[in-house]
């Protein structure tokens, strides 16, 4: 669980962030996960989007794109969220 300062630090470093997620149409399946996994182990830090025809919400996606990965929420703005999960070895971000 992050506190709310770590959130605000990760929240800045995903600002410059492009999404690299798109939930489309078929909503959260296993390859939109699969791929969030491998995301999250390369960069620990990622941006996603939700596309117009899609049938759930943001904040959908985010917790369930969450429970599947192990990762923790950062944000949802609109269409768009930020999901964190530190490497356990090595990690590139330091939080506060």
């Amino acid at each position: 669980m992050l506190t709310s300062k770590q959130r605000a630090y990760l929240r800045g470093l995903a600002n410059t962030q492009e999404p690299i997620l798109h939930v489309g149409k078929d909503g959260v399946g296993a390859n939109l996960v699969r791929q969030a996994d491998d995301a999250l182990t390369a960069r620990e830090l990622i941006k996603g989007t939700v596309l117009q025809n899609c049938p759930i919400t943001a904040r959908e996606a985010l917790d369930t794109l969450c429970e599947e990965t192990g990762a923790d929420p950062v944000q949802t703005i609109g269409n768009r969220f930020v999901l964190y999960r530190a490497r356990e070895k090595d990690p590139e971000i330091v939080l506060p």
